[in-house]
């Protein structure tokens, strides 16, 4: 619940926060329940989305589908990881090369300023 309201408050400026803080004070009760489509509607929530029906079912935002899989599965959050790495890595190496090939193409510019400012 944290993630997601920390979630929401970041990418959604209509999250009701006061809500959010009544459900986090009752997490820890034994009584407590709360809906996926009552998250969604006391808090304007925008993360979550309940489809009723044929067909339905609960959808979440990348971020929030990550973070679940990720509580549920270690295997999951080890293949996350690792995946990150590999594309960071995957980006620092196309960042030097793409400066070592603008180094070698850098044209060669005359420095025409002993003439004053009236060169164009």
């Amino acid at each position: 619940m944290e993630f997601l309201g920390t979630w929401e408050q970041i990418y959604n400026p209509a999250f009701q926060v006061v809500e959010f803080d009544h459900f986090k004070s009752e997490a820890g009760l034994h009584t407590f329940v709360l809906s996926v489509a009552e998250w969604i509607e006391k808090t304007e929530a925008i993360g979550l989305f309940v489809k009723r029906g044929k067909y339905g079912g609960t959808y979440a935002h990348k971020d929030i589908a990550f973070e679940f899989a990720s509580a549920i599965s270690p295997v999951f959050k080890i293949y996350l990881i690792k995946e990150f790495k590999r594309l960071k890595k995957e980006e620092n190496d196309d960042k030097r090369l793409s400066g070592t090939i603008r180094a070698r193409r850098r044209p060669f510019v005359h420095d025409f300023s002993f003439f004053g400012s009236n060169v164009v």
